[in-house]
């Protein structure tokens, strides 16, 4: 387990090394009824790079481009020491259907617009934000080159999408010469495992390094929801508004508190609290570079940095994997089934690898 923000990794089949934290910046601005004033994200930011940070996570879109500008004022004196990711094809003009999507005039569009907020002349890496089963992909992953050869885009990565779609791209682009996805963001964290099913094999075999956002489950692994919180009507305040979100999408079930529960004991057990606890599982995983913290304060931040230092014993972390497990389904249970295992390869003893 790394234990400090400066124990970097590297990003998919890259080069590029970024610390095993992200900070996420949609926290930055309040524009969606919670997050951060300036004065409060900007703690947020020199808190993470004091300690080290150099990765940060944000879209043109996020609280209406005000992520995107005060990132881009905060990091004005440091910006070759970090590695900026911000994002494109969310609809930006209500009327205007080119305004989104992941098509070409969408994609130059976007990150112009991403280069001015952000007041930088090149983005560290740049995500397709949402697939929509429309543009083909050799126009995206051309247009994508176009951007990298032109030096406005760094790296290229993807969010959101179907893993049969990644793997096709990313074998379009290695024999069409094109620049390779490096990294792939998915919603990842004990209460939404679905990504073991293809996606996180499909990213560490195609050489893509996987970035779970919503690691805590939007705040439902952090303890503050109850069997109360299924029923009852959250107040005004910005955790209300949150709370108001969380049950409106679904995120707050049976199922999800009762996982939350078992977090809050492990928690208990190790004298750590339970987002950090939450944070920890998910850094354990092998196939996961680098998940994304939303904090909306500094001490809610600081609490999630302490996931680093987490170590579990085999009970615990069998305790956890057992709370949140998911049927992989076809053909994955039948892959892994005894018998399948013994009429394909016999006696034959393979090393699995690492």
């Amino acid at each position: 387990m790394s234990h400090t923000l400066d124990t970097y990794r590297l990003l998919g089949r890259s080069g590029l090394r970024v610390s095993p934290l992200a900070l996420g910046a949609a926290t930055f601005g309040t524009e969606w009824g919670w997050g951060a004033e300036q004065d409060e994200a900007r703690k947020l930011f020199d808190l993470y790079v004091e300690r080290g940070g150099n990765f940060i996570d944000t879209a043109g879109t996020y609280t209406n481009g005000t992520s995107e500008r005060l990132l881009g004022r905060f990091a004005r004196d440091r910006r070759e020491s970090l590695v900026l990711a911000t994002k494109y094809t969310t609809l930006r003009r209500p009327g205007d259907p080119n305004s989104g999507g992941p098509h070409r005039k969408s994609l130059f569009a976007s990150v112009e617009a991403s280069l001015r907020q952000l007041n930088t002349d090149y983005l560290d890496l740049l995500y397709l934000h949402v697939w929509d089963f429309t543009t083909p992909v050799e126009e995206i992953l051309r247009g994508m080159d176009d951007l990298v050869r032109q030096g406005k885009v760094l790296y290229v990565a993807i969010s959101n999408a179907p893993a049969w779609q990644v793997s096709r791209m990313q074998a379009i682009a290695d024999l069409r010469g094109w620049s390779p996805l490096v990294a792939l963001e998915i919603e990842y964290n004990l209460i939404e495992r679905a990504g073991e099913r293809d996606l996180i094999p499909m990213a560490r075999e195609m050489g893509l390094g996987v970035i779970p956002y919503s690691p805590l489950a939007g705040g439902v692994l952090t303890g503050k929801y109850s069997r109360a919180d299924l029923t009852a009507t959250p107040t005004g305040t910005d955790d209300g508004t949150r709370k108001r979100f969380n049950l409106g999408v679904g995120a707050v079930t049976a199922r999800a508190l009762e996982i939350a529960e078992v977090v809050k004991e492990v928690a208990t057990e190790l004298g750590r609290t339970p987002a950090q606890v939450g944070l920890a599982w998910t850094l354990r995983n092998p196939g996961v570079t680098a998940p994304i913290i939303g904090a909306r304060t500094p001490a809610q931040l600081e609490d999630n940095l302490g996931a680093l230092e987490v170590d579990f014993t085999a009970r615990q972390l069998a305790r956890l994997d057992e709370a949140g497990a998911i049927r992989l389904g076809f053909p994955h249970d039948m892959l892994a089934s005894d018998r399948m295992r013994a009429e394909t390869r016999g006696d034959l003893k393979i090393e699995a690898r690492q």
